[in-house]
């Protein structure tokens, strides 16, 4: 009895696991920092993640720093309201809030709600240290390591403008997709290093067009960032890359259904 429980509940993690994988929307519309401009949520907030969830979006971005005393903690720029958060303790940070008074979330905390949902894919921008290339390094593992604890690894893609901590994620979980930012890697150079897929600058794209077909040909992911006007939407939608990342995922939906 004991050993067909032990199966019954293994078969039922396993499918669960499964599901959350195959689940998630098609639909290549990422959005930048959460879905945040059209409802004014705070950038990187909860809300912001919900509301792109609500959307359908097929991921949402969110961008990740560490504070002194080693705590992930999510927010786009190197300040959090007027606060370095690579110099403070998260204590010290607790101090501000966000306009719509959310505290500025722990990657756990983030993780948490993100796997409350099935649909949108949890896009996790591990940020360059302005301190040092270690320290980046000590990012991207704490990263992994922090997915790996909330098991959301199913529910996570990794993007990076540090290109040796790209290669920590991919040495410690080479299951794991991870996309490069920078810009100064051909796709050989990325499929070598055994990268997922590259997300450039949509500038950088329009001067190398052909980098878009050598990746795909490659089995590479494209993506662009940020993408937000009709005409550069449109664009990098005639290209037919696999994601966009967007602060007007609205204008993104609207536009990939005009062409149906």
């Amino acid at each position: 009895m004991k050993s067909l429980l032990v199966t019954l509940v293994t078969f039922l993690l396993v499918s669960t696991a499964s599901f959350a994988q195959k689940s998630f929307d098609k639909n290549k519309v990422i959005a930048h920092r959460g879905a945040w401009k059209a409802q004014a949520h705070p950038q990187n907030s909860i809300a912001s993640l919900k509301e792109a969830v609500d959307l359908g979006c097929e991921g949402s971005e969110f961008d990740v720093w560490m504070t002194s005393d080693g705590v992930l903690v999510v927010n786009h720029d190197a300040d959090f309201e007027g606060m370095d958060v690579e110099t403070s303790t998260y204590e010290e940070l607790l101090t501000k809030k966000h306009e719509n008074g959310e505290k500025l979330s722990t990657v756990e905390e983030y993780l948490k709600a993100g796997k409350k949902q099935k649909g949108t894919k949890l896009i996790f921008e591990i940020k360059p240290s302005k301190i040092s290339v270690e320290r980046s390094v000590e990012v991207a593992e704490k990263s992994v390591q922090a997915v790996k604890k909330m098991k959301a690894e199913k529910w996570v893609d990794y993007i990076t403008f540090s290109y040796e901590g790209g290669l920590k994620v991919i040495e410690m979980d080479p299951k794991a997709n991870v996309a490069y930012l920078t810009g100064n890697k051909t796709p050989a150079e990325l499929k070598e290093a055994g990268f997922f897929g590259f997300d450039y600058n949509i500038n950088l794209l329009k001067k190398n067009p052909q980098w878009i077909k050598e990746a795909q040909e490659m089995g590479l992911t494209v993506n662009a960032w940020t993408v937000n006007s009709v005409e550069d939407l449109n664009w990098l939608l005639d290209q037919n890359p696999d994601f966009i990342t967007t602060d007007e995922p609205e204008l993104l939906f609207k536009l990939i259904e005009e062409r149906k």
